[in-house]
């Protein structure tokens, strides 16, 4: 991420810190006499190489996800409404990744759901908690499926869902801008289930999405776009995602938690990356944005085979001959050929 930068590394990480920490770009401008649009594009590129770092160090298919908590926050712009979705392991706080779109959709939660899909081992028992949005039942089913064959010989395999796949929904009624009721039910399993995956991750007795709104404060908190009345509101998408990224990424590998570090959970200065297993040691800023990311695996190109189908000619185009091109023109027939040999004696 520093490659290329003339700036000092030491005023970069400085930076990049305050704006992992929700200082806005206007504070930095005044406070280090920067431009700008430098500080702009020290962020984005900062979000792009922790996007990276988060692909490359949550271990795929690894991680024992037992109750995953997943919510949306709505992002209001410059001339534009947007939609983050966030999803959060419960008994870690591991943030797993999350999604922007401009629009609040089935293709917005398909992509967040597939995001938690691609860290849990495969046919695990899990507890996914959402709100009431209509969407997520769906895609979470779509998510957490395999094919089975279910008839010998040939056939089609059909998708089935995971046998210990539980849905919660829990739907929480304001008044006045106050929950003055919270339904709570299943959208998949049983609540013995569910209680059981609630006591395995430590997170309460009842059914709730506590752990993701809180996570949603500290998104808002420390991503200065996200601040409900402002007035460096967010302009791009990119923009947003660069910013989500960063804070993620400072947040799993940097900050200790404060209810990891207690004595019920670890007793020691913990982040959530440590109570997941992915490390042993808090990282600093400066570790994460010189993380040397492995280059993809080489992959042989397939060489293009020629088609034997012969083409049809085209008949406005002059056919092309064959062969080696004559050295002299050919003979005009109108004109009589050459005598060969020597001329013959008149008698």
């Amino acid at each position: 991420m520093l490659e290329g930068l003339r700036k000092p590394t030491e005023l970069i990480v400085i930076v990049v810190t305050l704006l992992a920490y929700g200082c806005p770009i206007q504070a930095i401008v005044h406070a280090f006499g920067l431009d700008e649009r430098t500080v702009a594009s020290w962020r984005d590129r900062a979000g792009r190489h922790c996007q990276q770092v988060h692909q490359a160090l949550i271990p795929q298919e690894q991680l024992d996800i037992q109750h995953v908590q997943i919510d949306e926050i709505r992002v209001k712009g410059r001339r534009m409404i947007a939609w983050m979705g966030l999803s959060l392991m419960v008994s870690t706080r591991l943030w797993l990744g999350g999604v922007v779109s401009l629009h609040r959709d089935r293709k917005l939660a398909d992509e967040l759901l597939q995001q938690v899909r691609a860290c849990c081992r495969p046919l695990q028992a899990i507890l996914v908690s959402t709100d009431g949005w209509a969407a997520y039942p769906g895609s979470i089913k779509r998510a957490f499926r395999e094919k089975v064959k279910r008839s010998v010989g040939r056939g089609r395999a059909c998708l089935q869902v995971w046998s210990e796949l539980c849905i919660a929904t829990i739907i929480k009624r304001t008044e006045k801008k106050r929950v003055v009721e919270v339904i709570r039910k299943m959208a998949l399993g049983t609540a013995e289930q569910a209680n059981k995956l609630l006591q395995a991750s430590m997170s309460g007795t009842v059914l709730n999405t506590a752990f993701i709104e809180r996570f949603n404060g500290t998104m808002r908190e420390r991503l200065a776009s996200l601040t409900r009345k402002c007035r460096h509101a967010a302009q791009r998408l990119e923009a947003l995602e660069a910013g989500m990224y960063l804070i993620g990424c400072t947040y799993n590998w940097c900050v200790a938690h404060h209810e990891l570090s207690t004595g019920k959970h670890c007793g020691y200065p913990c982040t959530p990356a440590m109570a997941a297993g992915l490390t042993d040691h808090i990282w600093r800023v400066q570790d994460v944005l010189i993380y040397k990311i492995a280059p993809a695996l080489w992959v042989e190109p397939k060489q293009a085979r020629r088609s034997r189908k012969p083409t049809a000619p085209d008949s406005a185009m002059p056919k092309r001959p064959r062969g080696r091109p004559r050295k002299h023109p050919l003979p005009d027939p109108t004109v009589p050929k050459r005598p060969r040999g020597r001329p013959r004696k008149l008698a």
